[in-house]
């Protein structure tokens, strides 16, 4: 039933929405996905492969080289973390008062989805080295190697390499998930495009075996970068108060304006450093070189 106060005021039509759309009324297509659950879903897709080919590489490292039972084993246990994760701190979001909820969910996605943009920027304009799977696949490997003969039962190393690289991986994963989920009171969705994810990262290295070097992964992170900061804008007004023209359909014209901004910022950085304006590239493993610190200061 509608609130009696939510059906008075000079624009009641827009309060009924407003009031549906913060209560979970369905005022999505009959299907149930909205605009926006769909832009949620695509987000946490992408970010979650990306985290999930780097996870791959490193547990795929110490499992061929050591242990593949204590590389295993360390995945497991960074699991059960992550979902302890999730499951204690997805309650305490969504308790609370939705435009606060907006406005912290959208300044983190802010800080985080700027950051995705930053680095992806920097790699279009070739200031800063390219991912590059199978290098990080060599390094891990090189490393398994120097670490000393392997240890009988439960391997340590790969256990603990195995482990953080999940852990950390994982952890910004779940902080979208969550961030995602709760503002739309769509967690087990944000949950659900994750874990298709993860399974399809699985199913494509166990058919590769090896890392997934083949993966367009700058691109993809250059898309979670526009995405994130989409949302981050999108949400972070709407908790400050601002009432965007066509509610979620604004998204149409925010996603494709910074990615396009985007897109071009990339290009001009890159006519700088053919020009000889700006630095050159990073070499890899570096996160910093006098290119990007140029770009950074101009």
């Amino acid at each position: 039933m509608w609130p009696a106060a939510q059906l008075s005021g000079p624009n009641p039509g827009a309060s009924a929405y407003r009031w549906a759309r913060d209560h979970e009324f369905p005022t999505s297509t009959p299907t149930g996905m909205s605009g926006a659950a769909l832009g949620l879903a695509i987000s946490v897709f992408l970010a979650c492969a990306v985290e999930a080919v780097e996870a791959l590489t490193i547990v795929l490292a110490v499992g061929s080289t050591r242990s593949w039972r204590s590389a295993m084993s360390g995945v497991g246990a960074a699991i059960v973390v992550l979902a302890a994760i999730v499951a204690a701190l997805g309650p305490a979001l969504t308790s609370l008062p939705i435009d606060v909820l907006r406005l912290a969910v959208g300044g983190l996605l802010l800080i985080f989805g700027l950051q995705w943009l930053r680095k992806a920027i920097l790699r279009s304009a070739g200031l800063k080295a390219k991912h590059d799977e199978l290098e990080t696949y060599e390094q891990e490997l090189r490393a398994a190697r120097a670490a000393g003969a392997e240890r009988a039962g439960l391997d340590g190393y790969s256990f603990t390499i195995a482990f953080k690289g999940v852990l950390l991986e994982g952890l910004e994963v779940a902080f979208i998930v969550l961030t995602f989920g709760a503002n739309q009171h769509r967690i087990p969705l944000a949950a659900a495009a994750a874990g298709l994810a993860v399974l399809l990262v699985l199913a494509a290295g166990f058919a590769a075996r090896g890392p997934l070097a083949r993966t367009p992964e700058n691109t993809m992170k250059f898309a979670v970068g526009v995405m994130l900061t989409s949302f981050g804008i999108f949400w972070g007004a709407e908790g400050a108060g601002a009432h965007w023209p066509g509610s979620d359909a604004a998204l149409l014209a925010i996603i494709p304006g910074l990615l396009i901004a985007s897109a071009a910022m990339a290009r001009i950085m890159r006519r700088s450093v053919r020009h000889g304006r700006l630095g050159t590239i990073a070499p890899p493993g570096e996160s910093a070189d006098t290119g990007e610190a140029a770009a950074l200061g101009a």
